[in-house]
């Protein structure tokens, strides 16, 4: 009796979920093809005002491109030269490993001297700037290693440079005398104090790496390990300067780099590798569709979105942190990919769809996900892991926004982050300790997830748009808007789309466990 009970509220909970997920699904193909007639509304209709726009080649007749954005405007402008020069350094570097059968120091070499040519041509003299601060980062690893006090030397000596490189600007060759003036003359294509920002993450992960080699307790048993032959200065080199991996990333540890070198990457197979590089030029034609066909980014950088009524600025809104998603989505994969052919395996950036994330540490764990590596390795662990997860993100989070960049907005977004992270952190340690004991309470429960997860996307959107396009001063402005009175229609209409984007996030992660 209690079976046939027992079965038929789970056949009643299956049908009441379809039904659920049915309506889930309705809203949200009428809320897209809202927003799709929205923004082309709009891109029609203001196009006119905004910067940023050049002639695209899609439809005929051809459609304004949205090349506002300056990262990637300039990777769309050099992907040809950058596919030619990869395709030919990895078609050297597989062909050198087959023929004189190279490991680890063979590889390295080879690395090093086809990184140096293509950073001859980004840099130029600056290459020295470089060379010079990383060797004094080998010294200082190679002398303080075994000491106690080895990671602060590490950190000050690397924040110094991060500080100092961006304050004045990557340095200029006449502060060693007129003699070598002349050498700024020579700066190359691309500013080299950028990009130095992924090579303090590389030396300081070489710093640890190697402190952590002669230590016998070990907390990251995954991570491939390296020799203690492999930490010479020619690996170290080739690892801070990979090509494929040195402009953008990911970011990954010297230990796995070494290994590679050693041994090349057989997670991927070679059919993998192709089919991952196919789905990338799909993501392409989807940039490529979106920017001729939606102005989101343009209308960020031009102000535009002030003159805008509060339904199209949260458009906007979504339609720029969607672009941006997608935008560094190919920058890093296209990287990745070429890495993956020349044989070493870099942590994946962005695993998950954006739209799939509604809570903050599920977000941080999916964009940049080989930086969030990195910062669990290199910052979590050591400063006391879960213990201190409060006080941790603080720290952690003021270190990501200096790292990108001194901006006061950045800043704002990192503290604005903090402040959202920390009731979701109270929250979720709260939920672990609940045991549903009925239906009701996992009905309750189920409900309660959701109303967060809505109030986590709301939060997270905000602290976007802050850091990335409004900047602190726009952020009264934007609350102003939304209080008005067709704003808090606005916002209970974007509550209500998060909150039904969230249940539907519910419905894929249970139909993956039950996959599994």
């Amino acid at each position: 009796m209690n079976m046939s009970k027992n079965n038929s509220k789970s056949k009643f909970k299956q049908k009441q979920n379809k039904v659920e997920l049915l309506l889930l699904i309705l809203y949200v193909i009428g809320f897209y093809i809202f927003c799709i007639h929205r923004s082309l509304r709009l891109s029609r209709d203001h196009f006119s005002k905004l910067r940023g726009l050049r002639v695209g080649w899609l439809f005929s007749p051809a459609r304004l491109n949205d090349a506002s954005d300056d990262q990637w405007r300039n990777f769309r402008t050099n992907l040809p030269i950058l596919s030619l020069v990869f395709g030919i350094f990895t078609l050297l570097a597989n062909i050198f490993r087959k023929l004189f059968r190279l490991r680890a120091r063979g590889m390295s070499f080879l690395w090093f001297f086809l990184s140096l040519i293509y950073l001859s041509y980004l840099h130029g003299a600056c290459i020295l700037f470089i060379f010079l601060i990383a060797s004094s980062n080998f010294l200082l690893v190679k002398i303080f290693a075994r000491a106690k006090y080895f990671t602060f030397l590490l950190w000050i000596f690397n924040l110094g440079f991060l500080f100092c490189n961006r304050i004045y600007q990557g340095y200029s060759f006449s502060i060693f005398g007129e003699y070598w003036e002349y050498l700024d003359n020579f700066r190359g294509t691309f500013r080299w104090h950028i990009c130095f920002n992924l090579v303090v993450l590389r030396m300081i992960s070489f710093g640890y790496d190697y402190h952590w080699a002669h230590q016998e307790s070990r907390f990251d048993q995954e991570e491939r390990n390296a020799h203690m032959n492999d930490y010479t200065f020619t690996t170290y080199l080739s690892y801070l300067v990979y090509a494929p991996l040195y402009i953008a990333g990911p970011i990954i540890s010297f230990n796995s780099f070494a290994s590679q070198l050693d041994v090349p990457q057989n997670h991927y197979s070679i059919k993998e590798v192709i089919w991952y590089g196919l789905r990338w030029v799909f993501g392409l034609c989807l940039m490529e569709l979106m920017t001729h066909l939606f102005y989101f980014n343009a209308f960020a950088t031009s102000a535009s979105w002030k003159m805008l009524s509060p339904m199209d600025i949260f458009i906007v809104g979504y339609g720029v942190i969607n672009f941006m998603w997608l935008k560094f989505f190919l920058i890093w994969r296209f990287f990745r990919f070429c890495s993956l052919i020349a044989g070493i395996e870099a942590p994946e950036n962005m695993p998950k769809c954006i739209n799939n994330c509604h809570d903050l540490e599920s977000f941080w764990k999916s964009w940049h996900a080989s930086f969030n590596k990195w910062i669990v390795r290199y910052m979590y662990i050591p400063l006391g892991g879960s213990q201190r997860k409060l006080i941790n993100i603080w720290v952690i989070f003021t270190f990501v926004a200096v790292w990108h960049d001194l901006e006061w907005k950045l800043l704002s977004w990192a503290w604005l982050t903090c402040l959202f992270f920390v009731p979701e952190l109270l929250v979720k340690s709260a939920t672990n300790a609940f045991q549903a004991k009925g239906a009701l309470d996992g009905f309750i429960f189920r409900e309660l997830r959701a109303a967060g997860g809505t109030i986590t996307i709301t939060c997270l959107m905000v602290a976007n748009l802050v850091g990335y396009v409004i900047g602190p001063s726009g952020f009264s402005w934007l609350i102003s808007q939304f209080l008005s009175k067709e704003g808090l229609n606005v916002f209970g209409f974007m509550l209500l789309t998060f909150y039904v984007g969230t249940k539907l996030m519910f419905h894929i992660s249970d139909a993956k466990q039950s996959m599994q």
